[in-house]
């Protein structure tokens, strides 16, 4: 259930991140109207990637954290504390096993 949440929360933040294209028809659109350099434009673009960028990477974080949170609020185990578990019962059971 935990990867399940955490995979929807992401690709919806996945979905949002379409803004190369976005970015170069603002950096574009502003090229013309202030008659900015090509130059100009392309640090433009460089710049709104780079905060893109930055914000999906916090949100992902915020993300993951808020899904971890909600569900040790359910009271749920990460898979890896379960596969130690197992791990320590077959080692247990392995010893009764033998004596």
């Amino acid at each position: 259930m935990f990867e399940i949440l955490e995979k929807t929360l992401l690709t919806a933040l996945g979905a949002a991140s379409l803004t190369q294209k976005k970015a170069e028809e603002l950096a574009s659109e502003l090229r013309q109207r202030f008659n900015l350099s090509e130059e100009e434009g392309k640090k433009l673009v460089t710049s709104v990637q780079e905060a893109v960028k930055q914000r999906q990477q916090d949100l992902q974080d915020a993300a993951r954290d808020e899904v971890r949170q909600a569900a040790e609020r359910l009271g749920l185990v990460p898979r890896s504390e379960l596969e130690a578990l197992e791990q320590r019962v077959r080692q247990l059971e392995e010893r009764l096993g033998q004596n």
